[in-house]
């Protein structure tokens, strides 16, 4: 693999398993330096070795995301220890399912906390690093639900999140365009995770009917369109939400 990212430092969140470890693996097999961040401080480490084992470049980064101080203490230590970010891949997230009137606002609250205002938060602490040098990338993981309100087993408070990280990022990339950094927003179908474990086999096998590909995504699937994005090659593509879902969204 091209080590175009040679010296780049790119920080992910959410990044101790699943599709944010893929994405670190990725991203280091390109050459970035990957700060893993996550809640889970052994799977972090753990993580991080594997890394470090195959010749690639990794720390790791403690945060709960939950607590908007922990995040702008997360920004801080990582400003301090890095001097700056090169890359930020907003990925951890969290799901609420079933209708609305199921939903207690404390559980809506904590939905919107983690899945789009610590994007806002690490955004904003970092955009200004990556200005100054004149490059910079920011890709954020949302959700086809994101656009279709929810899909079709009512997850409309995980979709007003997700769409919320969609429309804040076409706004980064109109705001940040100029000064080299892109931004641009991925969204997964059915990806097997953790996430997505709690299907029933039917309405996982309901779902998969749907998809044109005939399979659901695997986390290096998306891992392989950030590690696009956050190349030279995509130095012309900023606002952009790219579905990596095996044509489930085609209308």
């Amino acid at each position: 693999m091209q080590r175009e990212l040679n010296g780049r430092v790119a920080l992910i969140t959410g990044a101790a398993r699943g599709i944010g470890f893929a994405i670190a693996e990725r991203l280091a097999g390109q050459g970035a330096h990957v700060i893993i961040s996550d809640i889970d401080l052994v799977a972090g480490e753990h993580g991080v070795a594997r890394i470090v084992g195959t010749g690639g470049s990794a720390s790791f980064a403690a945060v709960d995301l939950g607590q908007p101080s922990d995040v702008l203490r997360l920004a801080e230590e990582v400003r301090h220890e890095h001097a700056r970010i090169d890359i930020l891949v907003n990925n951890a997230g969290v799901v609420s399912t079933g209708p609305v009137e199921t939903v207690e606002l404390e559980e809506f609250q904590r939905l919107v906390t983690i899945d789009l205002t610590a994007v806002f938060l690490l955004t904003k602490a970092f955009l200004p690093d990556m200005t100054a040098s004149g490059w910079g990338r920011i890709i954020n993981i949302a959700s086809i639900a994101g656009q279709q309100g929810g899909g079709m087993f009512g997850n409309s408070c995980y979709a007003a999140a997700k769409g919320g990280v969609i429309a804040f990022s076409k706004g980064i990339a109109r705001e940040a365009g100029r000064s080299g950094v892109t931004c641009n927003t991925i969204c997964p179908g059915l990806t097997d995770t953790a996430l997505t474990s709690t299907l029933t086999d039917a309405q996982r096998e309901q779902i998969i009917s749907t998809i044109p590909v005939g399979r659901p995504g695997e986390p290096h699937d998306i891992a392989g369109a950030v590690g696009f994005l956050a190349s030279d090659d995509a130095s012309f593509i900023t606002g952009v939400t790219l579905n990596v879902d095996g044509g489930f969204m085609r209308y």
